[in-house]
């Protein structure tokens, strides 16, 4: 993996994460299946924070190593080589999209509270946006979780699942349907909720196949939450506009991260092509086996040049780049999972069993197709902005070649 186009000290922070990931984190992971435990956790954050590798993403005044998005790629492709990297560097989702939202919309005091204390690993946080049906999940307008107005705040109603690493977070970024109140618009608004906080209660766990992601997938409920004027996030009825300066980043991050583990399983295949005899030879020299490398460099590089084209988008146009990262999103999370899915096939008997992590690597990579957004639910996006673009080019005199075809009567 060459980053050649990087700044000096963006390429030198890589190669440190690159070792601190390969020399440190690697030895320390659970047996496939099992969990992070917090007393590792906070074993390797001191370390990666002695290496000088923690919180890549987040700026220097608080406490990361300030990259800039266009350049996050390499690094958190480093972080994910191990399961357990993006926690150990704590830049493992839904904190590493909290940051970064936190950062670009709180308030200064919200950031001293929250943002400063989950940049430095002293908290977790969850984000609560998907709810059980018929409420918000691949369609946001059907967000049920409601916020009123009372004296001196907000009394927040509702009932959220997949709360992606709700259990041990210290706050939740609350997503709730709002009237629209002092020239306010009606609409949706983000509150930061403290999970000491009366009103809110952890539920059920969803048990899932993925183990990567600290505090679980749970089912949240509010119930007569009060929090503060303080509480909001951004501005009152602009929280669907405010999901979009995370969800887009956010979705590449995911790429990014479990990218790098799409390497680590295509390392592990080639180890096994390369060392293993079949037929009075490597498996490597078998045409077949040949195929499946192949097929699987072009999944991880395809991948890594559609992730670096978004990212630039996101940093010089927020908008083109948060509907580039659907694409990506859809690409990356089909490509990695058929190159984890060939490194199993490459490597038998053993893929499929607990003697490598081939098979735990598939049930990280699985969800992603889901989480963030079904990936057909993207595609119909991705169809609608296409059409539309089409439709406005043509509205504005761009010829095109349909006309003139059908005026023939037939297809060229």
């Amino acid at each position: 993996m060459t980053f050649t186009h990087l700044p000096p000290e963006v390429a030198e922070l890589r190669e440190r994460t690159r070792r601190f990931i390969r020399e440190i984190v690697v030895d320390e992971e659970p047996a496939p299946g099992g969990r992070l435990d917090q007393v590792t956790r906070d074993r390797l954050q001191a370390a990666a924070k002695d290496a000088g590798v923690f919180a890549p993403h987040v700026p220097k005044e608080y406490g990361g190593q300030g990259v800039p998005i266009e350049h996050w790629s390499p690094i958190l492709q480093e972080a994910g080589y191990s399961p357990i990297g993006p926690s150990a560097l704590n830049c493992m989702a839904p904190d590493e999209g909290n940051m970064h939202m936190l950062n670009l919309i709180a308030t200064e005091e919200q950031k001293q509270r929250y943002l400063v204390p989950l940049a430095a690993g002293e908290i977790r946080s969850c984000f609560g946006m998907t709810e059980p049906h018929p409420g918000a999940g691949s369609d946001p307008a059907a967000l049920r979780t409601k916020a009123v107005r009372t004296a001196g705040g907000w009394i927040i109603d509702g009932h959220k699942r997949f709360t992606s690493g709700a259990v041990g977070a210290g706050f939740c970024i609350v997503m709730a349907r709002t009237p629209g109140v002092d020239g306010s618009p009606e609409g949706a608004t983000m509150f930061l909720v403290d999970m000491t906080n009366p009103g809110i209660r952890v539920g059920e766990s969803i048990h899932t196949i993925d183990r990567s992601i600290d505090g679980g997938h749970p089912h949240l409920y509010l119930e007569d939450c009060f929090v503060s004027d303080d509480a909001v996030l951004g501005e009152v009825g602009l929280g669907f506009r405010y999901a979009q300066v995370r969800l887009g980043p956010a979705r590449l991050t995911h790429c990014m991260r479990w990218l790098g583990l799409a390497r680590r399983a295509h390392d592990i295949a080639l180890d096994r092509a390369g060392r293993r005899e079949l037929f009075g030879g490597p498996i490597g020299s078998l045409g077949l086996a040949q195929n499946l490398i192949a097929e699987s460099v072009i999944d991880i590089e395809t991948s890594d040049a559609i992730i670096t084209k978004t990212a630039a988008l996101l940093h010089s146009d927020p908008k083109a780049g948060s509907a580039m990262s659907s694409v990506a999103k859809v690409h990356c999370s089909e490509a990695i999972f058929r190159v984890v899915d060939r490194a199993i096939q490459i490597c038998g008997g053993d893929g499929v069993s607990d003697g490598l992590p081939l098979a735990q690597y598939l049930n990280e990579v699985r969800p992603f197709r889901i989480y963030d957004g079904p990936n057909e639910t993207h595609k119909w996006a991705i169809a609608r902005r296409t059409l539309a673009g089409r439709n406005a080019a043509v509205q504005a005199g761009e010829s095109y070649l349909g006309d003139a075809v059908v005026g023939r009567g037939g297809v060229a």
